[in-house]
């Protein structure tokens, strides 16, 4: 679990607010509190401090991505999302609000969404090797084995020691000849029926 971090959302505020006010100090105290609860595992608490951050000052986009982290990590992933959308509307060129976002939907089975989330995250950071991860994870899902393939091979290229994507590109490589020997052995190869055997029983 990535820890999250508190200095930006303190700046904004400042920002959002125009000056220090008791207004201000109060939602970076909820939001300070949420922020240690997430930290510490206790993500109901977080989501409910996050949220007294987001009834003082709701047009900043981080309250809402850091509780749909929060709800994320409960398996809440329709609170999750809802949260993201909202934190997506007010700050759109955040690489990372989509990448969770496309997590959000892998774990609902919606792997076009997750793709098109991990798209856009690739987008605006061009070298978020997790995104090309999860994107391959998703596009094995939708049994596009190339197109995951590829993903793999470029998160590698970013991320040499990326453990992850060579188990996953493993995995591609498995399905999509199974993928293939089964169209042999459907048009009669016995070789590919016998290795199509040998796969399903590893």
């Amino acid at each position: 679990m990535k820890r999250l971090y508190t200095t930006v959302f303190f700046t904004v505020i400042l920002i959002a607010c125009g000056a220090v006010s008791a207004l201000c100090a109060d939602a970076q105290s909820y939001f300070d509190s949420a922020t240690r609860f997430y930290n510490d595992g206790k993500f109901a608490d977080a989501v409910r401090e996050y949220g007294k951050a987001i009834s003082l000052v709701h047009d900043r986009s981080e309250p809402y991505y850091y509780r749909g982290k929060a709800y994320y990590n409960l398996h809440q992933y329709d609170e999750a999302i809802e949260d993201f959308n909202k934190a997506i509307i007010i700050k759109s060129d955040d690489a990372d609000m989509y990448y969770d976002r496309g997590l959000a939907y892998f774990r609902k089975d919606l792997f076009g969404n997750a793709v098109e989330d991990d798209t856009k995250a690739i987008t605006l950071n061009p070298r978020f090797a997790a995104a090309y991860q999860n994107r391959g994870i998703a596009y094995s899902r939708r049994g596009q084995y190339d197109e995951a393939i590829d993903d793999f091979n470029k998160a590698l290229s970013l991320r040499p020691g990326f453990m992850e994507a060579y188990s996953s590109r493993g995995f591609a490589y498995i399905k999509k000849a199974s993928a293939d020997y089964k169209k042999a052995c459907d048009m009669g190869d016995k070789n590919a029926c016998d290795n199509l055997k040998q796969l399903s029983e590893q």
